[in-house]
């Protein structure tokens, strides 16, 4: 009886350490579930295309829009711009212009809040009445939402799916919030900029300065400025 119960013991510990090894095997340090759930984000889009996108947050700088606008009709192209709820709420005409020269609209959220520290039910609220808004002003429901500050959650991806949106982070960050500098929003929207490119912007002057040279140096180096919806088409996520 003894034996049996010893041998019992030692499958057992064995059984425990073996499935301790394949724990860490398949799941090593290092790997948690933020970095799966980072799989269903988008940073970016093919990188064996030649497709790059400035994408604009709004919330604030309206007084610039008219001239990152005329910029990209001067240039014949397309970009995205994600739509704050907010803003949309007191600036319906531009709104409306940006939509009329044939950008695409996405969805930013209804306040600037951090989502990443909301619940289900609250990322749901600020996803669908940004959306709601956006489509009651222009008639275009967005599919793709740029979470404020890029904070997100597993909570925040699962309500922007359910609610048939894809989440859109960058590749490549002007910072041009902080640092007001033509030159290094410059250098940080075209240095080694490749394809499949997301590159973060907002409207401020030293942006609206710095776009032709931007929109030109991608030209020169056989990039295409496009939407971001564009951009990823041919990404597959989870």
């Amino acid at each position: 009886m003894k034996k049996r119960t010893v041998a019992v013991l030692t499958n057992v510990c064995l059984a425990a350490v073996l499935l301790a090894v394949g724990a860490v095997c398949f799941f090593p340090f290092g790997v948690s579930t933020a970095g799966r759930l980072s799989d269903r984000v988008y940073y970016g889009g093919d990188k064996d295309g030649r497709y790059i996108s400035v994408m604009f947050n709004v919330y604030w700088g309206t007084e610039y829009l008219p001239s990152i606008l005329d910029t990209l009709d001067e240039y014949g192209v397309k970009a995205t711009f994600f739509i704050g709820g907010s803003w949309a709420d007191g600036n319906t005409e531009m709104l409306r212009e940006i939509a009329a020269r044939g950008h695409e609209l996405g969805n930013h959220g209804n306040f600037p809040r951090d989502q990443d520290k909301l619940s289900y039910e609250k990322n749901a609220e600020e996803i669908r009445l940004c959306g709601q808004l956006v489509e009651t002003l222009c008639g275009v429901k967005p599919s793709l939402f740029a979470p404020p500050s890029g904070a997100y959650s597993e909570d925040t991806v699962n309500a922007a799916a359910a609610l048939g949106y894809k989440v859109i982070l960058w590749s490549k960050d002007t910072i041009d919030w902080r640092d007001h500098d033509r030159t290094l929003i410059y250098r940080r929207a075209t240095e080694n900029a490749c394809g499949g490119d997301l590159v973060l912007a907002h409207p401020t002057a030293e942006t609206a300065a710095a776009l032709p040279s931007v929109l030109a140096r991608y030209e020169e180096t056989g990039l295409e400025q496009v939407p971001v919806s564009v951009n990823i088409s041919g990404v597959e996520k989870a």
